[in-house]
């Protein structure tokens, strides 16, 4: 999909999160290889001896594929990645706050939310994560915060960050994975292009062994609960369009929170790419609005958690404002360059603030007048 002239290219002027660490998983690799490369030269090996010595051949061959069999059972092999540690927002409900940009090498594609919540039969995850190492990571810090299994993971729409590490979940016994009906079937159509962007822009060696599990999910329109046992439920709902076309948020009403997932975003600018409906956008989070109470903790998709007046605020409230104001310049006869001057100021101390605003306002522009993305 065509994104719009200033949305292809972020780079950040704000610095990265976690600067300077990339334990050599760098997206700069050339000849990075679709394959691990340590069982790639394994099988180069045995093509090399076949010639004389069969058993060999045969031997090296069996090797690769018991250590290929070995590597799927364990989800991943190797580091753990140093993402943020994962803070306490309410009594077993945690969340690891992402980076404030784009996804890049240094923070290993964690520039979401990745939260865990635990209850009396087990663990449940909201966003598979960006890639097996990250996945494995999390896994790593929830086992330090309870011994219980994940037995239950959803993920929030069907971008890279949500869904590429979901792969892992299924080779550690997760039998449970839930996503909205129409963020899986759009994962599963574009799986291999998601794949290659995002190993492009982080690194191939974290996207490596990210597989296709789509067909592992259970899917569902509008709303799914979930018994999570001891009493509780976690009801999955997509409120409507917002950020992404299908966007799913998970709320806990024994916990009194809601994980937004990409229809809430917190302290940084919001992002409109040319499938995202603003106006829809805005209709979906007046839902969540009138639909939970307004004592409800919100973990938003991006930025740390909140209360829902916050939430509003940082969220709803622009929404409104940029409608309105580029409106505004639509009715007064004005072009998109007069649509960019719209007074966004207010807003310029949120991460990427240079990268999305104006982007957004000639997102806007367009969607009023019906321009072409």
């Amino acid at each position: 999909m065509k994104l719009l002239n200033r949305s292809r290219f972020f780079v950040s002027k704000t610095g990265v999160l976690f600067a300077g660490i990339v334990l050599g998983l760098t997206a700069n690799n050339a000849v990075a290889q679709e394959k691990d490369p340590y069982l790639a030269g394994f099988e180069a090996y045995a093509k090399e001896v076949r010639s004389y010595t069969d058993s060999l051949y045969k031997a090296v061959n069996s090797y690769v594929a018991d250590a290929e069999r070995t590597e799927k059972s364990v989800g991943y092999i190797g580091r753990v990645l140093p993402i943020p540690k994962a803070q306490k927002v309410t009594d077993g409900v945690y969340t690891v706050v992402g980076s404030m940009i784009w996804h890049n090498p240094a923070n290993f594609g964690l520039n979401n939310n990745l939260s865990f919540i635990v209850f009396e039969d087990g663990v449940f995850v909201f966003n598979a994560g960006a890639n097996p190492a990250l996945a494995y990571s999390l896994h790593q810090q929830i086992k330090q915060v309870t011994s219980k299994p994940v037995k239950w993971v959803a993920v929030e729409n069907n971008q890279g960050h949500a869904y590429l590490g979901a792969s892992y979940w299924v080779d550690v016994g997760v039998k449970n994975l839930y996503s909205s009906q129409l963020a899986n079937d759009q994962f599963d159509a574009a799986f291999d292009m998601i794949k290659a962007e995002w190993g492009t822009r982080v690194g191939k060696e974290l996207t490596l062994h990210a597989r296709n599990v789509s067909d592992k999910f259970t899917t569902f329109e509008n709303e799914l609960a979930i018994d999570v046992g001891g009493g509780e439920k976690v009801i999955l709902k997509d409120f409507g369009p917002g950020h992404t076309p299908a966007s799913t948020s998970a709320y806990i009403p024994s916990r009194k929170v809601i994980l937004t997932g990409d229809l809430g975003f917190n302290e940084r600018m919001p992002v409109f790419f040319s499938y995202t409906d603003s106006f829809a956008w805005e209709a979906s989070f007046k839902r969540m609005m009138d639909e939970i109470p307004a004592d409800t903790i919100v973990v938003p998709g991006h930025g740390t958690p909140t209360d829902m007046q916050t939430a509003k605020k940082q969220m709803y409230d622009y929404l409104v404002y940029m409608h309105k104001e580029v409106q505004k310049v639509v009715d007064a006869g004005g072009k998109m360059e007069d649509a960019v001057q719209v007074d966004q100021s207010m807003y310029k101390d949120r991460p990427v603030f240079q990268q999305a605003a104006t982007n957004n306002a000639e997102h806007i522009y367009i969607e009023i007048t019906g321009g072409d993305f």
